[in-house]
């Protein structure tokens, strides 16, 4: 399976970085305009509709349209593992349905005194079997803006102290 890993040290606290990853006003703050992202509905583990944290169970219903170009990919994600101890945190969620044959994300964060290493590393394969095994590192090329973007915004909101809102809070 392919993999890719992106670090970025955030100036903010542990606490502050994991709370905003953890809710999904955090995914829709951090996703580009470009990708068009539209989450469609988000269940909490016991099936509660918008729950606050997304704990471990959660699933999110979403679709993305990158640059607006041919059909909405729909996609659903599952957290599978959450963890908060001192000094560290993450949580995995892997795609149930979507446009790749696997696709585990795992988000770690680690304090380093007022400040927080964030890791995001991916595990995927697309579909088509051996042919798409072979092409699965190339597949890079269309997710890397979107996590360049992601750490770069992650940096952003979080070093000036602006507690965004998510599109759907607006």
């Amino acid at each position: 399976m392919a993999t890719y890993t992106r670090r970025t040290r955030v100036a903010a606290p542990l606490s502050e970085v994991w709370s905003f990853h953890s809710k999904i006003s955090g995914l829709e703050a951090l996703t580009p305009e470009w990708m068009n992202l539209d989450v469609v509905a988000v269940r909490g583990p016991d099936g509660e509709s918008d729950p606050e944290e997304l704990l471990t169970g959660s699933k999110v219903r979403m679709s993305m349209r990158p640059l607006g170009l041919g059909p909405a990919q729909r996609w659903t994600s599952h957290i599978v593992e959450r963890e908060y101890e001192d000094g560290a945190a993450m949580f995995r969620d892997e795609m149930i349905g979507g446009p790749f044959r696997k696709w585990v994300h795992t988000h770690q964060f680690y304090a380093d005194g007022d400040e927080t290493l964030v890791e995001d590393r991916l595990e995927y394969e697309l579909p088509g079997g051996p042919v798409g095994r072979a092409a699965s590192p190339a597949a890079v090329v269309g997710f890397e803006p979107m996590f360049r973007y992601r750490h770069r915004k992650t940096k952003e909101l979080l070093e000036s102290g602006i507690r965004t809102r998510g599109r759907r809070d607006e």
